[in-house]
């Protein structure tokens, strides 16, 4: 069992854009993002919450790291470029002083009651610090985009 990918969770954004009409508010509502091993195996079909398997197991714990993550600050939910949304994340998250290691982050919507799953980024590899800042460095194409008019 691994992270083999990053991805937008299903169910989130059916239950947008369905009759459920969750109340996901990208720039208004705190969004988070939780770093976890290779050990937790995500499942962009089915997952629905970071408070729900596979994510209650496989967190990163260390020093200076907290449970639950970072959130994540100076975002933005823009057209760019025309006909795609994108949705920006444009102050890195880090972890200063830690000794920790992670192959992803999970990225959760903290305000919502069920702390709805947005999307996992895939490192591709483990990365440590010891004593460090951990940072995920985001794209500059920004953290997901959807592209309206193929």
């Amino acid at each position: 069992m691994a992270i083999t990918a990053s991805g937008l969770f299903v169910p989130t954004f059916l239950d947008v854009f369905d009759a459920t009409q969750l109340a996901l508010n990208l720039v208004g509502d705190t969004i988070k993002g939780a770093l976890y091993t290779n050990s937790v195996t995500p499942n962009f079909s089915t997952d629905t919450a970071y408070s729900s398997a596979p994510y209650t197991s496989n967190e990163v714990t260390g020093t200076g790291y907290t449970a639950g993550g970072a959130t994540l600050a100076t975002k933005s939910f823009t057209e760019s470029p025309t006909g795609t949304l994108m949705f920006d994340v444009s102050t890195d998250p880090n972890w200063t002083s830690s000794t920790i290691t992670a192959r992803g982050m999970l990225v959760y919507d903290d305000t919502l009651a069920g702390k709805n799953v947005i999307g996992l980024v895939n490192f591709g590899a483990d990365y440590s610090t010891t004593s460090g800042t951990f940072t995920v460095q985001l794209a500059a194409t920004g953290l997901f985009y959807i592209d309206i008019t193929p």
